[in-house]
């Protein structure tokens, strides 16, 4: 028997815990099948969409297998994969912090290799890219999407598989970080501009094909972010868990 769940942590997140520590634990073994989707929904207190949220990063986590008619069962256990939203700290702060740290020498990397290898073909995708997301914001949009496809049309530049395959595997992880980075740029027009200048700094040094001022420019970015991010007061921190909180507790 579970307990209800509460707080401001993704109640997604909660649940895929309490889920991964009652089968590393070995309460539930080998072979076990799951509580039903309604019997979890009754025993944590929270939504049916919360639970099938937790249950598929179980699932890709390699944790446990659906068996169609059946019910959902613990996988054999072997090595797993790497879970970035379980490791992550659990106060949304931190989370955002951690994911910038994990950027930058990514992402710096990333443009110092475009700035040498991005063809006339990837200068165009980048451009598009970036006026994505003036359009996005234009419209009224926050802009999250179009912001991590341009970092992914850099990626994408550099034809290194790796580096794009890492960043497609930290997509939804970064996804949540620029959502809360851009969530708190948006506050302050002078954010937003301060963003934008950033963004074209960085093609504009692959687009010279600068290696080391592209790489500079993607760090500098990115430092200013967590810059931004640091001085948001208390009250953005609290707004963006209860958002969280609501978002998970949808129906």
């Amino acid at each position: 028997m579970f307990s209800k769940v509460s707080g401001p942590v993704r109640l997604a997140d909660r649940v895929a815990a309490i889920l991964s520590e009652e089968i590393e634990s070995g309460r539930l073994a080998e072979g076990d099948k799951l509580p039903t989707e309604v019997e979890l929904v009754k025993q944590l207190g929270v939504s049916r969409t919360v639970v099938r949220e937790a249950v598929s990063r179980l699932r890709s986590a390699g944790l446990v297998e659906p068996r169609q008619g059946l019910g959902v069962f613990v996988m054999p256990h072997r090595t797993r994969p790497l879970d970035l939203e379980a490791e992550a700290a659990e106060d949304t702060k931190s989370k955002v912090r951690q994911i910038v740290e994990v950027r930058r020498p990514i992402e710096g990397e990333a443009a110092y290799l475009a700035a040498t290898r991005a063809t006339p073909a990837d200068l165009v995708r980048m451009r598009q890219a970036l006026a994505a997301i003036d359009t996005a914001v234009a419209a009224g949009g926050d802009g999250v999407d179009e912001d991590l496809a341009f970092h992914r049309s850099v990626a994408e530049s550099t034809g290194n598989a790796v580096m794009l395959s890492t960043l497609r595997y930290l997509g939804e992880v970064l996804r949540g970080g620029i959502r809360v980075t851009r969530a708190n740029e948006a506050r302050r027009g002078d954010f937003l501009e301060a963003v934008r200048q950033e963004h074209h700094a960085i093609l504009a040094a692959i687009e010279a094909h600068d290696a080391e001022a592209a790489r500079d420019a993607a760090l500098l970015h990115l430092r200013h972010a967590a810059s931004r991010l640091q001085d948001a007061d208390e009250g953005f921190w609290t707004e963006t868990e209860n958002l969280e909180v609501d978002l998970d507790a949808a129906p």
